[in-house]
């Protein structure tokens, strides 16, 4: 059973319930994983993406904040949501596809402004959560697993506009990416997208800070699509849709696509 799934940080989707619709209409991918969905799970606007054809989703959801939600034209098994670094927040939600693939959609906590978790109970968390996911995936060693969301992290120099000056920046400091290399390869996690487009800049966030973020192009890849050794083979065609970003009223972030030949 082939699939395409896309990972998209809405930020909002109830804000944004229109652009949703339209990124379904348009790239129908066969599953799509939100983050920052900001609404409770009974507010989630499903009605008009059944209608679309995404007659089901697995979600978790905190009033005005975080938030995960699957939606897929396949049959969804709620496969369960963790809670790493005992925050109490809806940042993991999983479900497992007909075809027995387990999909885990993760938004990690951003961390704040200051790298410095002394100085920073917000980083501190971040570091926390993703040491989680480490000791999570190396006991649980993902098989037919595909991990996605807003890890919040661009791990590589070529993965931020500036290497050099982002060194300080949170998302891309040394003990952030040595973090996330840790929890890669606790669960041998492969990174499709860079398996897919191996060289170059690619960037998956802009700051709404930025008068105009097309032409600056000051952007870091924080969303990611990760698969299982067992089936990172069958992954192919990883896109990012940088139009997306240029939508009205968007999303800071651009959905990652990727499909899997199972």
């Amino acid at each position: 059973m082939a699939f395409t799934l896309a990972t998209w940080n809405i930020n909002s989707v109830r804000l944004r319930e229109a652009l949703v619709a339209q990124l379904l209409a348009e790239e129908a991918p066969d599953v799509l994983c939100l983050q920052e969905c900001k609404s409770p799970v009974d507010k989630i606007p499903m009605e008009r993406f059944r209608a679309l054809g995404y007659a089901h989703v697995v979600a978790r959801g905190d009033k005005g904040y975080n938030g995960v939600a699957i939606l897929s034209k396949l049959p969804l098994e709620d496969a369960g949501s963790l809670d790493f670094a005992g925050l109490g927040h809806a940042r993991h939600v999983a479900a497992r596809l007909p075809n027995g693939v387990l999909v885990h959609n993760f938004y990690v906590p951003a961390g704040g402004d200051v790298p410095d978790r002394e100085k920073n109970v917000k980083f501190g968390q971040k570091l926390d959560y993703v040491s989680d996911m480490t000791a999570h995936f190396a006991d649980t060693m993902p098989q037919r697993s595909v991990l996605v969301g807003d890890l919040n992290i661009a791990p590589r120099e070529d993965d931020v506009w500036s290497h050099k000056q982002l060194l300080k920046v949170v998302s891309h400091t040394p003990v952030e990416v040595e973090h996330l290399t840790r929890a890669q390869e606790a669960g041998r996690w492969v990174d499709v997208t860079r398996k897919d487009i191996p060289e170059g800049q690619l960037y998956s966030w802009w700051s709404y800070r930025s008068p105009d973020w097309n032409a600056a192009d000051k952007g870091r890849r924080l969303d990611h699509v990760w698969a299982s050794p067992d089936i990172a083979g069958a992954a192919h065609g990883s896109r990012i849709l940088r139009e997306v970003r240029g939508w009205e009223k968007p999303s800071d972030h651009a959905p990652v696509f990727a499909t899997f030949d199972l």
